[in-house]
C-alpha cells in the first residue's frame, strides 16, 4: 500500500515538473524584449586595479641607548621631524647617575662641580625622518637593549596585489587612494616598488606593492588601512559603449542595432573591441561615432501573456 502510494506521488511530481517546465519555454518566448537606445560615443577609458593596503613606515628604525643607565633629558616629541645627527635625548651612564645623585645628597654646589666635570652621554638621530613612537620619559632607566625611540624616514602604503593582476603594475604608474578614517579625503601616490618574491596564504599567490604619497598630509599615520586605485592603462579618445552592449556569439563579439523600420527585429553586428574597465568598452571597428547600438533593459509581458499563468504556481490577486 506504501509502495503503491510512492509511485503514484512519484509520477505527479514528473508530471507537474515537465508541465511547468513546458508551459516556461512556450510562454516566456511572447515576451517583449525592451532595448535601451546608446549611442557611440567618444572619450577616455582608464583600467584600474583595485587594492587595499597598510599605512607602514618605508623603513622602520628602532633608536636605542649607547649606554645602560638613566634618562637625563628628552628633547623630542613623537610626530616631530628630525635631522641626520641631531640630539634628540641626554643619557647618564649608571655610573654618572649614582654620582650624581649622591652629588645632589652634598648639595648644590657639589651636584654642580659634577654635572661639569661628568658630561651626560647625547642621543642621536641616525637619519632624516619621524619620530613615530616615544618610550622614554625624564628619569627613567634604560638598558642598551630598550628602544627609545622608533622613527621612519618615509610612510607609505604597503598593498597586496593577486598574481592574476601583477602583470598591469609597473614603478611609476599613479595611484588614487582614501583612509578607512579620512574617507573624505584622496590622496595621489605613485608606485614605488614591486616585490620580487610572492606570499602565498590561504593558496592565493599575492605580491607587495608599495605605494609612495607625493604629498604626506597631517593625519597620515602607521597602521591606517588604506584602499588603493592603482592606474594601469589610460586611453584617450577613444569609441566607448557599455559593456552590457557587447555579447558573444560564434566566437566573435556583436552587439544589436535597431533594425531599418520601427517594426523590424533588431540586427547583429560584430564588432572588434578594446580595453574595457568593466563598465566601458572600447570599440575598435565595426561602429562610428554617433551610431546607436541596443542594450536589454527587461522583460515585458504582453497582455495576452498576462492571461497565461502556471498553474502550479500560486496566483497573484488582480488590481
Amino acid at each position: 500500500m506504501i509502495r503503491s502510494k510512492l509511485f503514484w506521488i512519484l509520477i505527479i511530481f514528473i508530471l507537474a515538473t515537465g508541465a511547468s517546465v513546458w508551459y516556461w519555454r512556450h510562454t516566456a518566448a511572447g515576451d517583449d524584449t525592451l532595448y535601451t537606445d546608446i549611442r557611440v560615443k567618444r572619450g577616455d577609458l582608464q583600467i584600474m586595479v583595485m587594492t587595499t593596503g597598510t599605512v607602514k613606515p618605508q623603513n622602520r628604525l628602532e633608536i636605542k641607548s649607547p649606554i645602560a643607565g638613566r634618562v637625563e633629558e628628552v628633547l623630542v616629541k613623537e610626530g616631530a621631524v628630525v635631522h641626520t645627527g641631531q640630539i634628540i635625548a641626554w643619557m647618564s651612564s649608571t655610573e654618572r647617575a649614582a654620582l650624581l645623585d649622591a652629588a645632589r645628597a652634598k648639595g648644590t654646589n657639589a651636584l654642580a662641580y659634577w654635572e661639569q666635570l661628568y658630561k651626560p652621554t647625547p642621543l642621536v638621530a641616525p637619519l632624516d625622518g619621524d619620530i613615530i613612537a616615544r618610550n622614554i620619559e625624564p628619569g627613567q632607566t634604560v638598558t642598551a637593549s630598550d628602544a627609545l625611540y622608533v622613527m621612519s624616514d618615509r610612510l607609505i602604503i604597503e598593498a597586496t596585489v593577486d598574481e592574476t593582476d601583477i602583470g598591469m603594475i609597473a614603478v611609476g604608474q599613479s595611484v588614487n587612494f582614501t583612509l578607512d578614517a579620512y574617507p573624505q579625503d584622496a590622496i595621489t601616490g605613485k608606485v614605488d616598488h614591486i616585490a620580487y618574491e610572492a606570499k602565498t596564504v590561504n593558496n592565493v599567490t599575492t605580491y607587495t606593492v608599495e605605494v609612495l604619497p607625493l604629498v604626506i598630509p597631517a593625519f597620515l599615520r602607521s597602521g591606517m588601512t588604506a584602499n588603493l586605485k592603482i592606474l594601469t592603462v589610460t586611453t584617450n579618445d577613444v569609441l566607448l559603449i557599455p559593456t552590457d552592449a557587447v555579447s558573444m556569439e560564434n566566437k566573435r563579439s556583436v552587439v544589436l542595432q535597431p533594425g531599418q523600420s520601427a517594426d523590424d527585429p533588431p540586427i547583429t553586428v560584430p564588432v572588434t573591441i578594446g580595453l574595457s574597465n568593466g563598465k566601458q568598452v572600447e570599440i575598435k571597428g565595426g561602429l562610428d561615432e554617433g551610431d546607436i547600438v541596443l542594450v536589454k533593459s527587461l522583460l515585458k509581458a504582453s497582455a495576452k501573456d498576462n492571461d497565461k499563468r502556471n498553474p502550479f504556481m500560486p496566483s497573484r490577486p488582480r488590481r
